[in-house]
């Protein structure tokens, strides 16, 4: 088996076009709503919280990219951490799936916007059969070619980027910059709704890890793959500030929560117009479909890198073409099954769940053996440890008391990774200590 890596073939504005587009496509477009459901009138500020955390957690993925850019960067990161163990290959594949489960709710919300711009209730069977169509028209991009999917990022991030913080001086505007989002939108609210809406925020931040896992194929890695996760990472709390407070400005906080699949078509009505509306739902649609390709492109290089590594298993299954390809088409399916049987809060939580955990292992796994070898500091990721697991812990009891069935699938979902390489590691026991893909 073997995988084809083009070096150089991204470049630095490639990268962070990624980043941005995995963010802003799951962020601000799906997740608004229900931060603020969690949060409360207080939900802009949800945002600065996950960014902040995100900022503590980026530290050891820079410092670890800086220093060894790879392909499958997460993978990479883990192996270097931990060898090739079941901790390595089960934290990957949570994050993995965390990927896909972004890619499943990315496409759920470009669903329920398109039928909101055909005045549809975003319900139904249509729902899942517009979701796994633009799955399917991903695939068909990151298929083409890393040079279609930069090309393709690039001018996508900037039509989104551009449109999205016009919206938010407009509707700012024409709300005459006062902040309509009071009162109560579900009984939450609270500290601890607070707290347990910053997970929902950090997912709207995971997508620099888009840049990490395309390393070894970013011209001059070791320099601006870190500069590429702190640029995406500026704008996009930049952007989500202004478009949340031009959502508040917009509508009352029960109509957020009422909307919240497709809020900010519904806060583009009142503020900019029918005309306006439309306008808002286009580039939804543009900034779901790009951030989707991004996150695509990344997934599928990790899981080509944990097969070589023999970490996971791996069958062609008939198909012709290189690890990537497969990688790209397993994706591909899981990612179609989750948006078919899953509705989006329950992908939200569940990619939450399994991210925060990925990332705790990640941040004690350098910590321990190798913050020295990249000179990183030691207290920055036990901060980032830190309030990992305090927006976890919240987020999970507040999940509990409100629909225990997804924190079991949560747990059991971990336990099953977990459980699935041991015995597969046990039965196949990788032949080499180390591993690297330049």
């Amino acid at each position: 088996m073997q995988s084809e890596y083009q070096k150089n073939s991204l470049t630095l504005y490639d990268a962070i076009a990624m980043g941005t587009g995995v963010m802003i496509g799951a962020g601000i477009l799906a997740l608004t709503g229900q931060i603020a459901e969690l949060a409360g009138p207080y939900f802009p500020f949800a945002f600065v919280s996950g960014a902040i955390v995100t900022a503590f957690s980026a530290y050891t993925y820079v410092k670890m990219s800086n220093a060894f850019p790879s392909a499958g960067g997460i993978g990479m990161i883990l192996q270097k951490a931990y060898g090739p163990t079941t901790v390595t290959a089960g934290a990957a594949l949570l994050m993995a799936l965390s990927m896909v489960i972004n890619e499943s709710l990315v496409a759920r919300t470009f669903a329920s916007y398109l039928l909101r711009g055909f005045d549809l209730a975003a319900s139904g069977w249509p729902i899942p059969a517009i979701s796994v169509a633009v799955i399917l028209f991903a695939w068909i991009v990151n298929a083409s070619g890393n040079r279609s999917v930069g090309l393709f990022s690039t001018i996508m991030a900037i039509l989104k980027v551009c449109g999205i913080a016009l919206f938010g001086f407009a509707a700012l505007w024409a709300g005459g910059f006062s902040f309509e989002a009071t009162g109560e939108g579900s009984g939450l609210g609270g500290i601890t709704g607070f707290v347990a809406s910053t997970a929902l925020a950090i997912l709207a931040f995971k997508g620099f890890t888009t840049i990490t896992n395309s390393g070894a194929e970013i011209t001059d890695p070791h320099r601006n793959v870190g500069r590429a996760i702190v640029a995406a990472i500026v704008i996009c709390i930049l952007v989500y500030l202004l478009v949340a407070f031009a959502i508040g400005s917009s509508l009352p906080l029960e109509k957020i929560v009422e909307a919240k699949d497709y809020s900010l078509a519904e806060a583009a009505r009142p503020a900019l117009g029918r005309i306006g509306f439309y306008l808002t739902v286009a580039l939804a649609l543009v900034a779901t479909a790009s951030g989707l390709i991004a996150s695509m492109f990344a997934v599928s290089r990790m899981l080509a890198m944990l097969t070589e590594m023999k970490l996971v298993p791996h069958s062609h299954f008939g198909m012709p073409g290189v690890i990537r390809d497969h990688t790209l088409v397993y994706t591909v399916v899981v990612a179609a099954l989750l948006a078919v049987f899953f509705d989006l809060s329950q992908i939200a939580s569940l990619g939450a769940f399994f991210y925060l955990v990925m990332d705790i292992i990640i941040h004690w796994g350098v910590f321990r053996h190798l913050r020295d070898d990249i000179g990183a500091r030691g207290w920055i990721m036990l901060t980032a440890i830190g309030l990992d697991a305090i927006v976890l812990i919240a987020f999970a009891v507040l999940k509990w008391q409100q629909d225990p069935s997804i924190v079991a699938y949560a747990l059991a979902g971990i336990c099953v990774v977990f459980v699935f390489v041991r015995i597969f590691l046990h039965f196949n026991p990788p032949n080499e200590a180390k591993h690297e893909m330049g």
